[in-house]
């Protein structure tokens, strides 16, 4: 498809995500013709800045993320910006921007196409879409909303939210983006899995002993202690790109690979999904907090965090399926802050065989997401030099050449939604499943703190996280494979 016609409403137009992430993407997807000449974008923000300077901000944010630009396509592409200056909770400047927006339609040929975009404070997402609907913001062409996570903080607040955008759009038209799944080695997983019979046949209970998914952040809250500190780890990346990651390594194959089948598999899979009870998160569970260091601030000791703080900056636990290609298996995941190095990789764990060597390891598979993208097999060969068996890794990694290729996860994503491809978006059913799961353990949660006596483990930094999290194994001879 090229040249869609749309009139994109971004809500948070002065923000660092629009500025970093979504102005450069707009413009690589500029380039590549899929908008172009029909298209305009109003940013809106309480700043009270004017087009012009919306349009420097869009430049040098281009400026920015590209080595070399051509200047007059790029002065022709931010000529397509708008600037709104708006208040969300103010139902007056609704009528504005819709009468903006009505006028840049009829400028550039959109066709009544509306495409909003919640990149701001979550809190305000329900009061956006309860007045998208009430003011009518909507267009009388296609009409497409995307929704930054996080979307609720448990699921009464997600249902309730869900509630509202849901006035205004159907379901088919709802992107509630992640951005882990417009990365290369995620969007791997399938293919992969489904392409490859020396993996598929063996991507089952029989062979595989357990699944680890680890993503390692090395940096702690920094400025963010006032948001992190009512999420947590487990509400800030397990609801959203785990729960992602996890599902697509135990879902089954789909039909075919329409965005209708995908989602079917996925559903099915998570009817099955158990849900922790309390003693289950007291033994396959663990949060913890990170310590200080002569450095470096313990996370009580940041910026806008409660001293009294019981928020979680590690979590580790385990997943399980009844249904599925590898219904019963252990997937044990685990992510933080103030890890040893930023490192986001799953490792499939293959059991052990008899064989007449005896001193085999297990095969592994190990899928490294971040900071590079490579598959590798580890698996048993013979030594050289001496009796006996070796490891040996069977690398499959892009090449320079080839990274340069691979688009930015938003650059995909907002490509996926202009052609309306909800493949790698999350559905509500799916969203919904994933908040039973954590609102489970948060209750348990709660009532330990309320108990007095919170299990939080802490760590020092720039390590693995708590030791605590070596005794989530269903099985002693189980242990993290990226130590």
């Amino acid at each position: 498809m090229k040249n869609i016609p749309v009139v994109m409403i971004l809500f948070g137009g002065s923000g660092d995500l629009a500025h970093r992430k979504l102005y450069p993407a707009l413009f690589n997807l500029y380039e590549q013709g899929l908008i172009h000449d029909n298209f305009a974008v109003i940013g809106t923000a309480r700043r009270p800045w004017s087009h012009e300077y919306l349009r420097e901000q869009v430049s040098d944010a281009i400026h920015e993320t590209h080595d070399t630009v051509d200047e007059n396509e790029l002065k022709a592409f931010a000529s397509h910006f708008y600037y709104q200056s708006h208040d969300v909770t103010n139902v007056e400047h609704y009528e504005i921007l819709k009468n903006l927006a009505q006028e840049l339609d009829d400028r550039y040929s959109a066709q009544g196409n509306r495409l909003f975009y919640m990149a701001m404070a979550p809190r305000f997402f329900g009061t956006i879409a309860t007045h998208i609907n009430d003011q009518d913001l909507t267009g009388s062409g296609f009409n497409r909303i995307v929704v930054e996570k996080p979307f609720g903080h448990d699921l009464a607040s997600a249902e309730e939210l869900n509630k509202q955008i849901t006035a205004s759009f159907d379901e088919n038209d709802i992107f509630r983006i992640d951005h882990y799944l417009g990365k290369e080695m995620v969007q791997n997983i399938m293919p992969m899995r489904f392409t490859n019979p020396m993996v598929q046949n063996i991507w089952c209970s029989k062979y595989i002993k357990n699944i680890q998914v680890t993503l390692a952040e090395r940096l702690g809250v920094e400025a963010r202690g006032g948001y992190y500190d009512t999420s947590g780890a487990l509400r800030d990346m397990v609801q959203n790109h785990i729960f992602q990651i996890i599902t697509l390594l135990a879902m089954p194959e789909p039909k075919d690979l329409s965005s209708a089948s995908v989602h079917q598999a996925k559903q099915d899979l998570l009817k099955s999904l158990i849900i922790p009870t309390p003693d289950d998160v007291k033994k396959y569970f663990v949060r913890g907090q990170y310590l200080g260091s002569d450095t470096t601030f313990a996370y009580k000791q940041e910026p806008n965090v409660d001293p009294e703080s019981t928020t979680e900056t590690f979590v580790a636990g385990k997943v399980k399926f009844n249904e599925g290609p590898i219904a019963g298996v252990p997937i044990y995941f685990r992510t933080g802050k103030e890890f040893k190095e930023k490192k986001n990789r799953i490792d499939i764990v293959l059991k052990h065989i008899n064989n007449p060597y005896g001193q085999a390891h297990s095969n592994n598979i190990t899928i490294v997401i971040d900071p590079t993208s490579e598959i590798y097999f580890t698996i048993n060969g013979k030594r050289i030099d001496q009796p006996g068996i070796r490891r040996e890794n069977l690398t499959y990694e892009f090449s320079k050449a080839g990274m340069a290729k691979v688009p930015d996860g938003y650059e995909r994503l907002l490509h996926d939604v202009f052609v309306n491809d909800s493949t790698n978006f999350t559905h509500w059913s799916e969203l919904k499943r994933y908040w039973e799961f954590i609102d489970a353990v948060e209750d348990a949660w709660q009532k330990e703190n309320e108990a007095g006596n919170p299990a939080i483990a802490q760590y020092l930094p720039y390590r693995m996280g708590p030791k605590e999290a070596n005794t989530i194994f269903e099985s002693p001879t189980e242990h993290w494979i990226y130590e």
